[in-house]
């Protein structure tokens, strides 16, 4: 008995035991890891360090030390704790410009996500001919600067100078771009222009994925192209539209290059309209308290935000999914 129980426990140590790796299994790890260092140290320095030190500020504020009672003094880094982090929760310019964003986002996203799904929808048809140059011709906004677009379309706003402007006027109806209650969907527009054709891209690489049997024996059926739409393609998207919304609302949340641009001809945006301005504007001192504690503050608050948002909307779809 006690033999036989020896026997077993020195098998399962040598069932628990691992194979050496080999030379040529080393060599290929040693490869690998060195092809990856270019990637890793490039991502520690322009991803992994500038959050560390984001966090790391958020603790600090510039005060004033020394100087007498005509002013002067120097300006030093002090640990302030929680008390930036407290500033912007309190902030009600902060929780204005949270909620235009999240305004934004609610009516954006949604068009923008509807509109890359239909053009996919249009070039994986058979309607469409010559593919590559639609695919294209759509993709073509999202390869301008956001802040060259933004330029371009505070152009076409222009009252004074835009043909677009000119041309409705020219039939009877007066518009302003930059008016308070329309403002905020001049800059969706300029989002939804420059981004369809990337989430059209996405979509479109997901719709290529399905396989054409299905399409045949939805054919053989007696399925025309409305149903094959509604009842194949549709249900074989979800994970490219999940792919979709989140890399959208995480960028519109980010909200910046639209109003800040557009903030040049209308006075009327503040230097806080949004969260991602607001964080700016601290950080050059334009905005009190100034200095980068506060600045990292407003932009760490925003990305949690962002991230709990984006939490919120993957379980939301799962559960729907999933009934």
């Amino acid at each position: 008995m006690t033999a036989t129980t020896q026997t077993a426990k020195t098998g399962g140590a040598k069932r628990a035991a691992k194979p050496k790796a080999s030379d040529a299994v080393k060599r290929e790890n040693r490869t690998g890891w060195a092809f990856m260092a270019p990637f890793g140290i490039l991502f520690a320095l322009v991803f992994i360090l500038p959050i560390v030190w984001a966090i790391y500020s958020s603790f600090f504020r510039q005060v004033t030390t020394g100087g007498g009672a005509y002013g002067g003094g120097e300006l030093v880094n002090k640990f302030v704790g929680f008390q930036n982090f407290q500033y912007v929760i309190t902030s009600g310019a902060f929780w204005a410009g949270v909620g235009r964003v999240v305004l934004y986002t609610l009516v954006q996203v949604p068009v923008m996500i509807i509109a890359a799904l239909a053009l996919a929808m249009l070039i994986d048809s058979y309607i469409v001919k010559h593919i590559t140059a639609f695919r294209l011709s759509y993709f073509l906004p999202y390869a301008i600067p956001g802040v060259v677009a933004s330029i371009i379309w505070v152009y076409l706003y222009n009252g004074q100078i835009s043909p677009i402007v000119k041309g409705l006027a020219a039939l009877g109806i007066k518009v302003d771009f930059f008016a308070d209650n329309v403002v905020l969907g001049s800059m969706a527009n300029i989002t939804t222009w420059t981004f369809t054709g990337y989430n059209m891209l996405i979509f479109l690489a997901a719709l290529q994925a399905i396989p054409h049997d299905l399409y045949e024996a939805a054919r053989i059926d007696g399925a025309n192209g409305f149903q094959i739409a509604m009842k194949i393609k549709l249900p074989n998207v979800r994970a490219a539209a999940l792919l979709a919304m989140l890399l959208s609302i995480v960028g519109t949340i980010q909200l910046f290059n639209e109003p800040q641009v557009m903030s040049i001809s209308d006075p009327s945006i503040s230097k806080s309209y949004t969260p991602m301005m607001m964080a700016l504007n601290t950080s050059q001192g334009t905005l009190t308290p100034g200095g980068d504690g506060p600045a990292s503050a407003v932009a760490i608050v925003m990305a949690l935000i962002a991230g709990v948002l984006a939490v919120v909307y993957t379980l939301v779809e799962r559960k729907v999914n999933a009934e």
